[in-house]
């Protein structure tokens, strides 16, 4: 096994968001130098809480995570409690976190770590509203344009939007945010609801991965079934936020087209516009989902 991919996770977990920490915990292939937590799916007090009892499930309270932004750049937050729970993992328990979040907050610690680490060394994994990283180009922009690439989980191309008819939740959550990241410095790609509603679980899925017996996939298992819950009649649940984590480790189950993208933050708030100018981004268009999901029980079948 060569080199770990260091990594930095931006998240707002959320279902699917902790489906993929628990993966990245799982997979040897990851070295995570740091989490952080940002409002989105649920505020930013039951985000932060959240990395910290998945960090606690695993085993791992060496890993610092910190809370980051507590709503958008610009107008009001939305959360997705009727999805996710008022705990934002659907009722599924996990351990008290073991340890504090660091006291530097999101952008200083993001920045700390960018600046002690070599120039492009980073990789980082932005599961939820980009928010955080907006907060860092503008306040440490020699730490952020360190950063190696963002992989990012957002917007749609060509399917419906899943807030509103033409916005993805990320997006319009913070559109601005996201005009920010994307005509940056930083290398960006782009894994929008096109790929990820094509992976997808069902219960006799599920049933595989609890069999697989380790903490990863025993929680994994119980997390996506939160999904069922209120739905019985649901014959499968996409699994949007764990295909930035498998983009990063198993790149050719994914084709991405080079496109030129602007954030409508005025009128259909996070819709992605094609545009003549900017700065172009690396959007995902196509996955091999059998291939993915196999690659994602694998990874969190994983005893480590």
């Amino acid at each position: 096994m060569g080199t770990a991919h260091r990594i930095l996770i931006d998240t707002d977990p959320g279902l699917d968001d902790a489906v993929g920490i628990l993966y990245a915990l799982a997979e040897p292939r990851f070295a995570i130098e740091g989490v952080t937590a940002v409002a989105g799916n649920i505020g930013i007090g039951t985000t932060t809480r959240n990395v910290g009892s998945l960090l606690a499930a695993m085993g791992r309270a060496d890993i610092a995570y910190a809370a980051g932004a507590s709503g958008p750049l610009r107008g009001d937050g939305i959360h997705e409690e009727a999805i996710h729970g008022v705990d934002g993992l659907g009722g599924v328990t996990l351990p008290a976190p073991r340890a504090a979040p660091d006291p530097r907050g999101a952008t200083r610690f993001l920045a700390d770590q960018l600046l002690s680490a070599p120039e492009g060394a980073l990789t980082v994994l932005a599961l939820g509203p980009l928010t955080n990283l907006a907060l860092l180009s503008r306040d440490a922009p020699r730490a952020y344009a360190r950063i190696g690439r963002i992989i990012a989980m957002g917007g749609t191309i060509h399917e419906p939007g899943n807030c509103g008819p033409y916005a993805e939740f990320n997006m319009a959550a913070d559109p601005l945010a996201a005009q920010i990241v994307f005509s940056g410095p930083v290398p960006l790609t782009l894994i929008p609801l096109d790929v990820t509603r094509k992976l997808r679980a069902n219960p006799e899925d599920l049933a595989r991965l609890a069999a697989k017996g380790t903490i990863a996939a025993t929680l994994s298992a119980a997390l996506i079934q939160a999904y069922f819950t209120d739905n019985a009649e649901r014959q499968s649940r996409p699994l949007h936020d764990p295909c930035v984590m498998l983009r990063a480790l198993e790149p050719h189950l994914f084709g991405t087209q080079r496109m030129t993208i602007s954030v409508d933050c005025e009128t259909h708030l996070g819709r992605l516009v094609p545009t003549a100018d900017g700065t172009p981004i690396d959007v995902a268009m196509t996955i091999d989902a059998p291939g993915a999901l196999e690659a994602l029980w694998a990874g969190l079948g994983n005893q480590r």
